[in-house]
């Protein structure tokens, strides 16, 4: 039976890696590390998750705001919200959180973002960096996802790894994260054939695609190690996972549960993206 990867616990130790960073940077710079977050309208998921955002920043030493603006804000008015923060010589880390109401070119406000102020790692610059294999602001989750392999002990180097979903946001990124580990990827998609036989063979397998019980247990290989990002409502309301958790659970060697596993990095990374991002910008002053 394969261990659970409690996504909380090695969440709790980053966030305390970031506290300890953000302290020595302020004893060196006199300011914290800046954070801001931009929030467009009211939707009810961005309404929680920008709030355990402002939380966590909190605990950690971070410093910023959250710039409420209305549904009816507009696109230029967006625009200089965005340039104002990105002038802003206190302001590190810039989030405009997603989904924007309708009206609204979630793109452009992401190419807008200064790149060295791209806590969230999707700015185009950033996107190349990490094809490219140069440091730099990496997407969240799968920074999470590399973290959490870490912490098992699993070194990709030599290994087969299958992701499942080819999103900017996850299947891309951690793909090309892997291939830096020297794993062997290969990207599944909606127009993958025999998606069963390759993670059948596959040590390491990211499901990020957003389909409950997509992976069924009976695929995975033994001792492989499951990262599960989906996140699903399931028929009775409770959350699950693209994987069959219970039946692949008898068959890995490490396995993230839904709640409770890839989630809880998302912000621990962006809060240590945060302070990375101030550490380069008063580097590269230096």
């Amino acid at each position: 039976m394969g261990e659970i990867i409690d996504g909380k616990a090695i969440a709790k130790k980053v966030r305390a890696e970031v506290r300890e960073r953000a302290e020595a940077f302020a004893q060196r710079y006199g300011r914290q590390p800046g954070l801001e977050v931009v929030l467009v309208g009211d939707d009810p998921a961005s309404q929680v998750y920008v709030r355990n955002k402002e939380r966590a920043a909190e605990k950690c030493g971070l410093r910023g705001e959250i710039h409420r603006l209305s549904a009816a804000t507009s696109q230029q008015a967006l625009v200089q919200k965005v340039q104002q923060l990105n002038a802003s010589e206190d302001v590190d880390g810039i989030l405009v959180q997603l989904p924007l109401p309708k009206g609204l070119d979630a793109q452009a406000m992401l190419d807008l973002l200064a790149p060295d102020k791209d806590v969230d790692g999707l700015h185009p610059t950033s996107a190349g960096l990490l094809a490219v294999g140069r440091p730099g602001l990496r997407p969240c989750t799968p920074s999470g996802c590399i973290r959490l392999l870490d912490e098992v002990g699993c070194d990709p180097t030599g290994l087969q790894a299958v992701v499942l979903g080819r999103s900017d946001l996850v299947g891309k990124p951690i793909a090309q994260m892997l291939l830096q580990r020297n794993a062997t990827v290969t990207i599944a998609h909606s127009r993958t054939q025999d998606v069963a036989s390759l993670v059948s063979g596959a040590d390491i397998v990211v499901a990020a695609v957003g389909r409950p019980g997509l992976v069924k247990g009976e695929w995975i290989k033994p001792g492989a190690v499951v990262l599960d990002v989906g996140i699903n409502r399931g028929e009775d309301g409770k959350l699950v996972g693209d994987v069959e958790f219970e039946a692949a659970k008898e068959r890995a060697s490490y396995i993230t549960p839904v709640p409770g596993g890839v989630g809880p990095m998302t912000i621990a990374m962006l809060l240590m993206n945060s302070v990375r991002a101030a550490e380069a910008r008063m580097a590269a002053r230096a």
